[in-house]
């Protein structure tokens, strides 16, 4: 059974089919209860709702509606108790119920999903303005929590003078890159505040406001700094003048010399926009720098085999930015050739970079990073001494003596004035002259030549290292396997003396209670400064994780196993409710992750397979395909042309996931992957890899290879059998079954939407828009894209998101909406170029194209379709198809320009290519074309 009080109210059988109130009174009666339902409604409290003036013999009034929407819904459970009545429903039944559940889950999106429209829209009893106003705050919270912008601005048209709302819509502007409207969404409530209440913005509002202020400059990613800039003014006056007066500054020097947070002030202080990204956790420089100007390889769309580089390349090639390159010198090949192709490729793109040595790229200045000077050194100390001491003094002369000791080197510097929280001034002087004096005389007087950031940092780092106790060496020692951080459980896993088994788990089990003495001896590495922490997680220096990891054990077999243990615990969330959660959870591991497929590949083959595919799900769905393609190609060639023995399905994976990047014989691999598939006795151990299977090789040629997908490799789990409903959907479609082909696709996206997959229900929503399109129902097409947009949002698919964008353009076309059709496609392809995603980017021109033959500017509708050919890449899924479009509308040009023969030869390749991709309906356009045509002759 079903109620709805959302909208109309609405009640439904356990068939699904709707059961018609005609009664007033009984819908009345059937909303009053269904607020409450499995609880006692009174016999007062009804009467009072349901009745403007309560007749004679009320409550009998009420026991007989009571009958009669028994008879009126059968199957409705209303049981009668002393005190009154009571709905017997659980609260998924009741969709006002169900709906501050999945708000109090965070699931706000898919509670705004219930609404119907204006809550007991067609009820009119005493109870059901109150009803309404208390529902309208649950609306509001649904839509703050998970409405699109438009819903926001409905709301606030309707009340201009709700705060919350007014301050989430200027969020919702803000997070789209819409400052400026925030703003003004602003200044207009502050003016209707002050004019019709004669108030000022409340808290909310306020803190809005100062939210996009503080975003308004268009920098990204340079990072907050807790403490003040100390002793380099004179430097960044002059780096400032030289960045502005060249592409590439490198600021070089010594380790702990301070390279970083002179770069980061720079950027803080250069208009426009800026990227910072870090290199010291990485050795892919490309991907690095594409995450840090914001792009990523989002989930539903294949772009095709296009490099990392080719695709950062293109993202930057249209944008005025500078970025802030730090820690090149552990890359600085791998730094220098990619910087480079950016500067050649990009004229606008400016790079200030740190590095222990110069780029070595034409027309690179240079900027030495020297030591402080002794006025310098002794405020920086002072300062940072203050920080952790308030009140702090000492003889002027001492603090210069010791910062002249740790040479002038600023890191080094504020880790002695951290002591002072336990230290006194004198003992710090004396432990630098006693332990180590002759050691800083030696590097003060060594060869530049000699690694001198190294030895610097590790004197520093090893007087650090002489006051921690044997337990905090041991965990700092072992802390240096992780890369990027890690959280306590991980370090307690890693760490830990308990030997792990063949899972990757200890005895305890994955998520073991973390010892008293693991929690307490890192704490303490925390307020030694030998260990950051960052919310929940745990990150080392570089400098110290370098200097400490020559007295570690190697754990990185376990670290590993540990890190595939955790990739297996979390593949079945990555499909379900939970699947935000745990993509965050994975994502905040992924250099951890990545430096466990790397160890792997290279010293446990099998172990690398197992990672490989343990991981697929997450790297499908956070977008990252290229760069999974890269390691499983990585793990293909250390094993050879031959699966270790049991390792058959780990295999035929990596074979599927390094598609996009494979060389040599394709045919060959995808006949291998067949084989190695067709031996399965069933349903792979991970259900996303007949997903990339019909992904990779397309609709099957044969009943029997169609059988094989369905029957043998198709799960009975949940996700599995919402997949099985969309490829079939997908088959029937281009089989020419419109009918069969939508009803699967509803189904699918229905299973998929109770499992909790928003990948799987934004994929079926999309195809369901195209099909409504395709007959022409505009209104329901447009319906699906404004959901699949809102699901692909929250996944943070960019891209995807830029190619629904194009198909809510094709519908406004429909619509004789050529404005707005022209609005979204440049909207789209603005978003596809900064994603650096071409296949998107070709087919916002393709719809220009359209557009322009449909104006009559046939010579920009030709050059529209050529810059969509140019765009299309080559290689896996997707692009020919594209291709197919494009010929299309090649030959609808050439048709309309009246060259014939010239539309002909478009028209045979395109059903050359529609029958390549064994597409019906693509094929059926096409040959309908070539009738139309042939008449013309």
């Amino acid at each position: 059974m079903w109620v709805g009080v959302l909208g109309p109210v609405e009640v439904r059988d356990e068939s699904g089919a709707q059961v018609v109130l005609a009664a007033p009174r009984q819908r009345a009666l059937l909303a009053m209860l269904a607020l409450e339902a499995g609880r006692i409604v009174g016999h007062e409290r009804l009467v009072d709702g349901l009745y403007p003036e309560p007749p004679a013999g009320a409550v009998n009034a009420v026991q007989s509606q009571v009958s009669r929407l028994r008879k009126a819904v059968p199957g409705l459970v209303v049981e009668h108790h002393p005190a009154g009545y009571r709905l017997v429903a659980s609260p998924s039944e009741v969709d006002s119920l169900l709906c501050v559940e999945l708000l109090d889950a965070g699931r706000g999106a898919e509670a705004f999903r219930l609404w119907r429209g204006t809550a007991l829209a067609d009820v009119n009893a005493p109870f059901a303005a109150d009803a309404r106003s208390r529902l309208r705050e649950v609306l509001i919270k649904c839509a703050l929590s998970g409405g699109t912008e438009k819903d926001l601005h409905d709301l606030l048209e309707q009340d201009p003078l709700r705060e919350d709302v007014r301050a989430g819509l200027m969020l919702a502007l803000h997070r789209d890159g819409r400052q400026a409207q925030a703003l003004e969404v602003f200044a207009r409530g502050r003016e209707l505040l002050a004019d019709e209440l004669g108030v000022d913005p409340s808290p909310v509002l306020a803190a809005a406001h100062q939210e996009v202020l503080r975003a308004a400059a268009p920098h990204r990613g340079v990072p907050a700094q807790l403490t003040s800039f100390v002793g380099r003014d004179e430097d960044l006056r002059r780096v400032g003048k030289w960045l502005r007066d060249n592409r590439l500054v490198t600021l070089i020097g010594p380790g702990g010399t301070g390279k970083t947070r002179l770069a980061v002030e720079v950027a803080h202080r250069e208009p426009g926009e800026v990227a910072f990204v870090d290199l010291s956790a990485t050795t892919d420089v490309a991907r690095a720098l594409l995450d840090g100007v914001g792009v990523r390889e989002a989930g539903l769309l294949s772009a095709g085999a296009v490099s990392v580089e080719d695709r950062l390349r293109a993202a930057l090639a249209n944008r005025e930015a500078l970025l802030v390159v730090d820690n090149c010198e552990h890359v600085i090949d791998e730094a220098a050739r990619v910087l480079g192709g950016i500067l050649a490729a990009c004229p606008d793109v400016r790079v200030l970079a740190t590095s222990r040595e110069p780029l070595g790229i034409t027309g690179e200045t240079l900027s030495p990073v020297a030591a402080l000077d002794d006025e310098a050194a002794t405020r920086l100390f002072l300062d940072r001494a203050q920080a952790v001491r308030p009140g702090f003094t000492a003889p002027a002369d001492v603090v210069a003596e010791v910062c002249r000791r740790l040479d002038g080197i600023a890191l080094a510097i504020e880790l002695a004035a951290a002591r002072v929280r336990s230290l006194p001034i004198g003992e710090i002087a004396a432990r630098l002259t006693a332990r180590i004096d002759g050691r800083f005389g030696l590097l003060s007087k060594g060869s530049r030549t000699a690694a001198p950031r190294h030895r610097t940092l590790h004197a520093v780092v090893e007087w650090s290292w002489g006051l921690l106790t044997e337990a905090e060496r041991d965990l700092a020692a072992r802390f240096t396997v992780f890369c990027g951080g890690a959280s306590l459980a991980a370090v307690a896993g890693v760490t830990g003396s308990t030997v792990c088994d063949s899972t990757g788990f200890d005895s305890s089990g994955f998520d073991s209670t973390v010892s008293d003495s693991t929690g307490d001896t890192l704490a303490s590495l925390v307020d030694k400064s030998l260990v950051e922490i960052a919310g929940d997680r745990y990150r080392m220096l570089d400098t110290v994780r370098a200097f400490c990891a020559a007295h570690a054990p190697d754990l990185r077999e376990r670290h590993a196993r540990w890190f595939l243990a955790r990739a297996v615990q979390a593949e079945p969330h990555l499909r379900a409710h939970e699947q935000l959660v745990w993509l965050r959870e994975l994502g905040a591991d992924h250099d951890n992750l990545t430096a466990a497929v790397a160890w792997a590949t290279g010293h446990d083959v099998e172990l690398a397979l197992e990672l490989v595919a343990a991981l697929a799900t997450y790297y499908w769905c956070r977008g990252l395909r290229t760069e999974a393609a890269r390691q499983a190609e990585a793990v293909l060639r250390a094993c050879g042309e031959t699966p270790p023995a049991g390792r058959e399905q780990e295999y035929a994976m990596c074979l599927l996931i390094a598609w996009p990047v494979a060389t040599g014989d394709q045919s060959a691999r995808q006949r291998q992957a067949d084989a190695l598939l067709g031996e399965l006795e069933g349903p792979p151990r991970y259900p996303i890899l007949t997903m990339m299977w019909g992904m990779a090789l397309g609709a099957p040629e044969t009943q029997s290879q169609a059988w094989l997908r369905r029957h043998r490799l198709v799960g009975s789990d949940p996700w599995s059998l919402a997949l099985s409903l969309v490829g079939d959907g997908l088959m029937a479609w281009q089989q020419g079954d419109p009918g069969e082909a939508a009803e699967l696709l509803r189904g699918g996206a229905e299973a998929f939407e109770r499992v909790g997959d928003r990948w799987g229900v934004a994929l079926a929503v999309n195809q369901l828009a195209e099909h409504a399109l395709a007959a022409g129902d505009v209104d329901t097409a447009l319906v699906h894209i404004d959901r699949a947009c809102g699901l692909l949002e929250e996944l943070g698919a960019t891209e995807d998101t830029a190619e629904v964008i194009v198909n809510r353009a094709r519908a406004r076309l429909h619509q004789g909406d050529s404005g707005g059709a022209r609005a979204d496609y440049a909207d789209a392809l603005r978003a596809a170029r900064r994603a650096g995603a071409p296949l998107v980017e070709a087919n916002c021109h393709l719809g220009l194209a359209v557009l322009a033959r449909l104006d009559g500017d046939l010579r920009t509708a030709w050059q529209e379709c050529e810059r969509a050919w140019e765009l299309c890449p080559g290689g896996w899924y997707g692009p020919d198809e594209m291709r197919c479009h494009i010929a299309v509308e090649r030959g609808r040009v050439a048709k309309a320009s009246g060259d014939l023969g010239q539309a002909r030869q478009h028209f045979d390749d395109a059903l050359r290519r529609a029958a390549g991709q064994r597409n019906a309906v693509t094929e059926a356009t096409v040959r309908a074309e070539l009738a139309a045509l042939a008449t013309s002759f």
